[in-house]
């Protein structure tokens, strides 16, 4: 008997139904394979880390590691190229750019990007959008036209005078640090600070974590332990409505929790309900023109939820990075405070319109965002269908294309060779034309075009009077000049463990 006739007769005993689902699995595993081949090789002429083009492990590995902001940077370095403008592969159909230039051709006003799935992550409510996951074009659009005035401060009642409130209260509390001649970790304490701002402003009083001097509902401590499952529900965005099926739910922060997250979800629900109905209350804050403007119950409580994490890390990261290169650099210490002590106010705290005539400090405002920009999250934007051509290369439709912070901020083209210094001369002595380059590229810190932060008035208003009043009233010193401090990144940043000794200047 030939081969072929045993075959034959092996097969003939093979029942159908097993004959069937072998050519099924046979099928999806070649379907499988052609797919994964077909993705990779629409990118295939950018290069990045070793399977990255058929996989998201990398992407899953690298945002959940913490140190997603630096692996990035390595990622243009090594493989971006003048040929493909700086552009790296990181993903089956995601690139990444440290080229502000493309950046801004991405975010402009009249572009065709489109915000991607990574955005679906940023909904803290997994029922609910916000103005930062909105991905319609049109929700976005009329959403933000709702918001802006309460952003920008013209509803908000004492506005300013509540910032000066908080900046007090923040002086009192390390005043107290250096009365009992304590270390603090100055690192949670900026994150009291903001935290109690933008509480006050977003609906009329601080929660209390610099009253108290403490992790109030232990919302800091939930949060940075969540960051990380919010990461890579950017990277894989379906988990989204997988962890807010009734079969997960259990485990996602409830505004039914005493503590976390979810306790402050309670807040703010409660808060804004207090906004609704028949006996509602009328008040001048960010809620308050909101409500003003037209937002629902549903999304006001969403967007006080965003406002609380994005209006408080961000900021606070600034305060904490700025404040770490000024103690450990006395030429720009001694400059700044200089300046400092030659501004004349009578306001127990600087006035916003003072500071931001003071050039040195504008310069170290400036050099501080660049030097650790405080959100590091790819934040990707889809290419339109008909595709893109930046630089001569061609990039398919509906590729994500990323934003890798540290590469465009540390580019020495635009910054120079100290690009990885701080250095807020640079900002004094540069040309006009690359004064303007710098400007532009630094722009977006804030974004850019039609999604340019909202809070970008409040967040500049309080680094103008924020650095002048902590020195104005004390000397700062490192605990441990070896390791000042920990750095944890999942978008943006945790900074802990960043122990001073505060010695006061005055009786103040």
């Amino acid at each position: 008997m030939s081969s072929v006739d045993a075959l034959r007769g092996h097969l003939a005993g093979v029942r159908p139904s097993i004959a069937i689902a072998g050519l099924l699995a046979a099928f999806l595993v070649l379907w499988s394979a052609l797919s994964t081949w077909r993705q990779y090789n629409r990118l295939r002429s950018f290069k990045g880390p070793r399977l990255a083009g058929f996989s998201k492990w990398w992407l899953i590995r690298t945002v959940g590691s913490g140190r997603a902001y630096l692996d990035f940077w390595e990622v243009t370095k090594k493989y971006g190229c003048a040929r493909t403008g700086s552009i790296a592969r990181v993903g089956p159909n995601d690139l990444l750019t440290d080229d502000p230039d493309l950046m801004k051709h991405v975010l402009n006003v009249r572009t065709e990007y489109r915000r991607s799935a990574w955005y679906d992550g940023m909904r803290f409510d997994p029922a609910n959008n916000n103005i930062l996951s909105w991905r319609d074009e049109d929700e976005h659009f009329k959403l933000r036209s709702k918001m802006s005035a309460g952003y920008g401060g013209r509803e908000v009642e004492n506005l300013e005078p509540k910032i000066d409130k908080n900046i007090l209260a923040f002086i009192k509390l390390l005043r107290k640090y250096a009365d009992e001649n304590k270390a603090v970790d100055f690192g949670r304490r900026a994150q009291f600070f903001t935290l109690d701002v933008i509480s006050d402003l977003a609906f009329g009083a601080p929660f209390g974590f610099l009253e108290t001097d403490s992790d109030v509902y232990e919302y800091i401590k939930t949060t940075e332990e969540t960051l990380p499952m919010v990461m890579v529900t950017t990277v894989i965005p379906w988990l989204v409505k997988v962890l807010s099926s009734p079969i997960f739910k259990s485990l996602l922060p409830s505004e039914k929790d005493r503590l976390g997250f979810g306790r402050v979800m309670g807040i703010a629900k409660s808060i804004t309900a207090e906004r609704f109905g028949p006996d509602k209350k009328v008040r001048k804050d960010m809620l308050g023109s909101f409500v003003a403007h037209g937002l629902t119950q549903k999304e006001a409580e969403s967007e006080i939820l965003l406002q609380i994490v994005a209006g408080s890390d961000t900021t606070a990261t600034v305060i904490r990075s700025t404040m770490l290169h000024l103690i450990t650099i006395p030429r720009v210490y001694s400059k700044l405070r200089d300046e400092i002590a030659k501004t004349e106010y009578l306001e127990a705290v600087i006035p916003d319109s003072v500071g931001r005539e003071l050039p040195y400090l504008q310069a170290v405002i400036k050099e501080g965002l660049r030097i650790f920009p405080p959100v590091a999250g790819l934040m990707a934007k889809q290419v339109p269908p008909q595709g893109d051509t930046w630089k001569g290369k061609f990039i398919p439709g509906g590729t994500n294309i990323g934003y890798c912070a540290w590469g465009i901020f540390r580019r020495e083209d635009i910054w120079g060779a100290d690009a990885g210094e701080f250095r807020p001369e640079r900002w004094l002595e540069s040309s006009p034309d690359k004064l303007k380059e710098m400007e532009g590229a630094l722009d977006l810190i804030f974004s850019y075009g039609r999604w340019q932060c909202l809070g970008r008035p409040v967040a500049l208003m309080e680094l103008n009077k924020i650095y002048v009043e902590l020195l104005r009233n004390f000397d700062f010193s490192i605990c441990d000049p070896t390791k000042p401090w920990a750095v944890f990144n999942c978008g943006i940043f945790s900074q802990h463990s960043f122990f001073v000794r505060v010695q006061s200047r005055n009786s103040g």
